[in-house]
């Protein structure tokens, strides 16, 4: 699968400028709106997805194109793509900021109808204006430089005026003594008033954050109704995450 992503943030070898022709279209296309470049209304195998080669290979000096064996289809469901099956047509949802909330973003369904997602990440909201059943609302806030996300000051007014179904939250750290906390104070703030405006709050995290703590409180494990994480967390913490009441579910993390 071809895999679409900025300079400095590869995981493989990258093609150079005059070898991206041999990529192949359909897994351009499905990185492309992973990442929210692309609008979700451009379906699988649509000549439309022609369109984006062009700023593929105009942007070649600046952007890295990926390659592995994977083929699209190949591609197992992820722990975002589980989060985006729970949400229901008619719900008001929180959606955070984060590469794994992106994600969920993507794999909302195109059938969803008189959906609102709130979310304070740009990127998220860009990638859902084109789904005709979703409104989206911006929580509005300061933008924290580089993320794409807005935060303190002036982050939490809207959020204290909304009631949601269901919150779907990022951390840094879940740990059974210390709660769900996260590495930028500004916003674990603004993920604090994410949990007291909604019914229902999940959180997402692989499992490299299971059993860490960061510098930010954002909420007791008591606050949250379900955990989503990947089959690589450690199995005594989930163990005690469990014991102290919290749902957990694993999935494959994806590439989230």
């Amino acid at each position: 699968m071809a895999i679409y992503q900025w300079k400095g943030r590869t995981r493989q070898g990258s093609l150079k400028k005059g070898e991206i022709e041999a990529v192949n279209e359909a897994a351009v296309m499905a990185q492309l709106r992973a990442q929210m470049l692309l609008p979700v209304s451009v379906k699988e195998k649509s000549k439309d997805v022609s369109e984006y080669l062009p700023f593929l290979k105009e942007q070649a000096d600046s952007r890295i194109i990926m390659i592995n064996t994977m083929s699209v289809q190949d591609i197992e469901p992820t722990f975002g793509a589980y989060a985006a099956s729970m949400v229901e047509n008619g719900q008001t949802v929180i959606i955070d900021v984060g590469s794994t909330t992106t994600e969920l973003a993507h794999a909302l369904s195109p059938e969803l109808l008189r959906v609102v997602v709130i979310t304070n990440g740009l990127n998220i909201a860009l990638g859902l204006e084109s789904q005709q059943g979703i409104s989206v609302i911006v929580t509005g806030g300061t933008l924290r430089p580089l993320q794409h996300s807005l935060v303190a000051p002036m982050g939490t007014i809207l959020l204290e005026k909304l009631k949601a179904d269901i919150a779907f939250l990022g951390c840094n750290g879940v740990e059974p003594a210390r709660g769900f906390t996260n590495a930028n104070i500004a916003e674990a703030e603004i993920k604090q008033a994410m949990v007291r405006s909604a019914e229902k709050v999940v959180f997402l995290a692989d499992h490299d954050k299971i059993g860490a703590v960061a510098s930010a409180f954002v909420a007791d494990i008591s606050c949250a109704d379900l955990l989503i994480t990947d089959t690589g967390a450690d199995p005594s913490t989930l163990a005690k995450l469990r014991s102290e009441g919290l749902k957990i579910v694993t999935a494959d993390p994806g590439s989230g």
